[in-house]
């Protein structure tokens, strides 16, 4: 069975979740919003069951399995670290019958349920990850050296895989496309790829070459120096805001960082 959810709200939206009795869901630190009394919290380092992290079963293995659990754990944190995610996941569970839990991003704009049958892994911007349920297993990806340090966004990637429902929010309203519809190739600002099927490869790609109108296009049109490019036949969540784009409007808005017509090149980034 898939999470009971519903997605509420416009220009920021949140997700309550309805859990069974028994039922499981985490979430990245930071996302939670309010709970039924019935439903306990815990706070974890580790991740879901199905990654190894968490304890299972009464067989731990003697001192053998312990170590491999603790080391399961911190080769994870140690990823969540790098990528710079939050350390701990926080577990909500019904206890003595049904209970409600609500979740959101820490952005304003839409957010989305997926529903993962085993088959296709989901790929998401870090950050983007809301909640899920316990049997949807979350790990780190990266998209290669290259692509990522030239891409400026994208190097470290968040990975769903396993069965159930995963939750992920972005900033602004989100626009489903395949790339297959296009061509097999779309080419988009780097800052606005939610997440994409597996199936989809991501890449990025100087904007025009190292002549006048590529310096035109970076200097001036916004973009800075690349575009994310996504090929292949599946489904790709973009979002219409761009979290530079709003740190920059947030700090003119305030008189400062003026960018004035050069846009994405001399742009301050935010960090």
């Amino acid at each position: 069975m898939t999470l009971q959810q519903e997605i509420v709200g416009n220009a920021m939206q949140m997700a309550v979740v309805n859990l069974r009795p028994g039922q499981t869901v985490y979430c990245e630190a930071g996302k939670f919003l309010f709970k039924t009394t019935n439903v306990t919290m815990e706070t974890r380092l580790s991740g879901p069951s199905g990654s190894g992290g968490q304890q299972q079963g009464g067989s731990g293995g003697g001192m053998g399995g312990l170590l491999r659990q603790a080391m399961g754990t911190a080769m994870q944190v140690g990823q969540r670290m790098l990528a710079g995610e939050s350390l701990a996941f926080q577990y909500f569970t019904a206890q003595g019958g049904e209970g409600t839990v609500g979740f959101a991003g820490v952005l304003p704009g839409e957010m989305r349920a997926l529903e993962l049958d085993g088959g296709r892994a989901w790929f998401a911007e870090k950050d983007a990850f809301v909640a899920a349920e316990s049997t949807v297993d979350f790990g780190i990806a990266f998209a290669g050296g290259r692509t990522g340090m030239s891409g400026g966004e994208g190097f470290v990637l968040e990975k769903f895989t396993g069965h159930g429902t995963v939750i992920i929010a972005g900033a602004g309203n989100f626009i489903d496309l395949n790339p297959a519809d296009f061509g097999g190739r779309i080419e988009v600002d780097t800052g606005c790829v939610v997440a994409f099927e597996e199936g989809v490869e991501y890449g990025v790609q100087r904007v025009g070459g190292l002549n006048r109108q590529g310096i035109m296009n970076a200097v001036f049109g916004g973009e800075g120096l690349s575009l994310a490019t996504l090929e292949g036949d599946g489904r790709v969540i973009l979002q219409s805001l761009t979290i530079e784009g709003l740190a920059n409007a947030l700090k003119k808005a305030q008189g400062g960082d003026k960018q004035g017509p050069t846009g994405g090149l001399f742009s301050t980034h935010a960090g």
